[in-house]
């Protein structure tokens, strides 16, 4: 590969591909642990995992091997045939998942796992509407997105998008008037990611379980950034609830694309034959990946880790008492920092300042830190947080 200036390689960045991102206007082209480094040697301190993806950091070497043995033994593989390494990673994946879930179908992405859910639930009900929740965040393919709450993100798609009610997000009440005997589904996140870092309030999903149960509806949680973050290998076992179907992607495979859509016996076994496929799903490359993953999280106790450290973490932000800072929320590692300000300043303060976040709404600063991340680097971090508000304020 040629080398080319950062300058040249932003320009062919930003020429070549849709407008559809606000650029950071920086090259990563390494990481290591926590960190990353630009084309011009900058390193950062990576407190945004890219979007909760690299939750064991960068080049971990566990995973690193894994995928290397792979690669000289079997990319692809198409789910009719059985793969050695896809069954061990089922077996693994199903071992630590919430109660009743038992099969699991495979995908690619995060929207893909959720779009399977829904497809699921309308092939097992026969039925069609969807409760979901504002603020919620599914994805942006067309059921995921009917099922996103934003209006920006569905506005301009309504009219092909599938029926779905949207509720107050913890309104139990609320909920149990939308669902009825037509709806196939709920749909919700145990914590809100992108509409700002809500964790579900206590009692919320349980009167859930019940209500859908009641209704004969199924209950489909979208753990798709909230799995393995916040002190459970599932945030949903924080309130003792399991569903029907559970959306998983994000940290699966330390940035190996993959989704995954677990269900119970009952759902899968009423599933039609050939109702969905993948054919790049459960590939043997993404599975070993995932597997290795999954080991190295049990193996360096690194889910109850998430809670201890997520609990300090929390515990430094509160203690800044920054004027700017109007409330800091979140569940292990999942964290979001709500200002009295538009975000994006603080964000654009700490880039300068060597730490990577992102936004969640217009002023809410998301920490999604890989779990590896060290309390040094939590100090390092809280310090730079520090330092780009009081910039901000000071402007």
């Amino acid at each position: 590969m040629t080398a080319r200036s950062t300058t040249a390689i932003l320009q062919l960045d930003e020429s070549l591909q849709p407008p559809l991102w606000a650029k950071r206007g920086i090259v990563l082209v390494r990481g290591e642990g926590a960190w990353l480094y630009d084309s011009d040697g900058q390193r950062y301190l990576d407190l945004m995992s890219n979007y909760g993806v690299n939750i064991l950091g960068h080049a971990h070497p566990r995973v690193t091997a894994a995928i290397v043995a792979q690669a000289s033994r079997l990319l692809s593989c198409h789910q009719s045939f059985a793969s050695d390494v896809r069954a061990a990673f089922l077996e693994k994946l199903l071992a630590v998942a919430p109660h009743g879930l038992s099969r699991a179908f495979l995908s690619n992405s995060g929207a893909e796992a959720v779009e399977a859910a829904l497809k699921f639930a309308w092939a097992v009900t026969g039925r069609r509407k969807v409760v979901a929740a504002k603020r919620g965040y599914h994805g942006r393919t067309l059921g995921a997105l009917a099922a996103t709450g934003e209006p920006k993100y569905r506005q301009p798609f309504l009219a092909v998008l599938p029926e779905v009610v949207h509720v107050p997000y913890g309104d139990a009440a609320a909920l149990a008037e939308a669902v009825d005997n037509d709806t196939a589904a709920v749909i919700l996140e145990p914590v809100q990611g992108e509409g700002g870092i809500y964790p579900a309030e206590l009692g919320y999903l349980a009167e859930v379980r019940r209500i859908t149960r009641e209704a004969g509806a199924l209950l489909v949680l979208d753990e798709v950034q909230s799995a393995f973050r916040t002190g459970a290998w599932f945030a949903c076992e924080h309130a003792g609830v399991s569903p029907d179907l559970l959306c998983v992607s994000k940290g699966l495979a330390n940035g190996v694309p993959i989704g995954a859509t677990l269900m119970t016996e009952d759902v899968a076994l009423a599933l039609p034959a050939g109702v969905h496929g993948s054919t790049f799903g459960g590939n043997p490359l993404a599975c070993a990946a995932g597997l290795a993953t999954l080991e190295t999280l049990e193996d360096d106790r690194l889910i109850p880790g998430a809670a201890e450290l997520g609990l300090y973490f929390r515990q430094q932000l509160l203690a800044l008492g920054h004027p700017l800072v109007r409330e800091v929320r979140g569940i292990g590692l999942m964290l979001g920092l709500d200002l009295k300000v538009r975000s994006t300043p603080v964000l654009k303060a700490l880039q300068e300042r060597g730490v990577l976040a992102l936004p969640a709404g217009t002023t809410v600063v998301r920490l999604l830190p890989p779990l590896i991340l060290s309390r040094d680097e939590v100090d390092l971090a809280v310090a730079r947080i520090a330092q780009a508000l009081d910039a901000v304020r000071e402007r």
